[in-house]
C-alpha cells in the first residue's frame, strides 16, 4: 500500500463501512484505515482529507459515530497535514438512502417513520461534498468542516416532501422504534438487503445528522427532487449488492 501511495500529495480517504455484516467489522474499518494512514506517511504523502459524519465522537454510544471519532483522532494525530470533512446524509446520483425511500413510498401501501419523526436531519449533495473535499485539500491548514446543506427537515417533512414528489398514495404511520426496525429486517429479508439498522435509527433520533454550524453546501435537496423525481425510486438499491459482496 506504501508504494500505491508513492509520489502522491493528497490521500482522499472515503473508505467506511455502513454497518457490520459478515466478517466486515467497525473494529476491522477501524484497523484498515490506520493501515492506510501509516502507509501515507510512509509513503510521504503531504496530506490527507478524511471524510468522517457530523457529530463523530470516540465517546459516542452508537458504534458508527464512535468508529468514525476514533479515526479522526487518529488523522488528528497523524502528523499529516489534515482536512476532516463531515457530512450529514449524502444525496445524489445513485445514492441509496434517498432513491429506497423514494422506491418504498411507490412500491408499499404504508410506511412506516420510527418514533414521532421530529427529529431532524441536514441532507448534502454528494457534489457539493466533492466539492469541499477538493478545495480543502489545496489548503495548508489542519481543519475540521461540517459538509450540510441548506435546508434541515423533520424526518416526517422529509418523507412528506419525497412522497409528493413522487406521486405516492402510501399511508404514513409511525410505530416505536423497535417495532420499526423489526418491520425493517423482515423487509430486509424482502428484498435481501439490510435495509435500517439500530444505529441509524438511534443516531437520527439524537439528531446527530444536523450541524450546529452554517451550511457549507448549496444546493438544495427539494430542488433537486424537483429536477430528478422521474428518476429516483425506479429501482432498489441494495447496500449489500454494492459494497458487501
Amino acid at each position: 500500500m506504501t508504494r500505491a501511495l508513492q509520489g502522491a500529495t493528497t490521500l482522499y480517504n472515503t473508505y467506511w463501512v455502513r454497518f457490520p455484516y459478515g466478517q466486515v467489522t467497525y473494529d476491522k474499518a477501524v484497523a484498515h484505515t490506520k493501515i492506510l494512514i501509516d502507509a501515507a506517511k510512509e509513503a510521504g504523502v503531504r496530506r490527507i482529507v478524511h471524510i468522517s459524519i457530523t457529530n463523530a465522537s470516540e465517546g459516542s454510544p452508537f458504534p458508527y459515530f464512535r468508529g468514525k471519532g476514533i479515526l479522526e483522532k487518529a488523522v488528528i494525530h497523524s502528523n499529516l497535514s489534515y482536512a476532516i470533512i463531515r457530512p450529514t446524509v449524502i444525496f445524489g446520483h445513485e445514492d441509496i438512502l434517498i432513491n429506497n425511500i423514494a422506491w418504498f413510498l411507490t412500491k408499499f401501501p404504508v410506511f412506516v417513520i420510527p418514533g414521532d419523526g421530529n427529529y431532524q436531519l441536514q441532507p448534502v449533495f454528494v457534489e457539493d461534498v466533492a466539492g469541499i473535499a477538493v478545495n480543502t485539500g489545496q489548503s495548508n491548514d489542519n481543519m475540521i468542516v461540517d459538509a450540510v446543506g441548506p435546508e434541515i427537515f423533520k424526518y416526517e417533512e422529509l418523507i412528506r416532501l419525497i412522497a409528493d414528489r413522487v406521486q405516492s398514495k402510501a399511508k404514513i404511520i409511525h410505530l416505536r422504534p423497535v417495532l420499526a426496525l423489526f418491520l425493517s429486517k423482515f423487509i430486509g429479508y424482502m428484498v435481501k438487503d439490510v435495509v435500517l439498522t439500530r444505529d441509524e435509527v438511534e443516531g437520527l433520533i439524537e439528531n446527530l445528522l444536523v450541524s450546529k454550524n452554517p451550511p457549507t453546501g448549496k444546493t438544495r435537496l427539494s430542488d433537486w427532487l424537483n429536477q430528478h423525481a422521474d428518476t429516483i425510486g425506479t429501482q432498489y438499491a441494495s447496500e449489500l449488492n454494492r459494497h458487501y459482496r
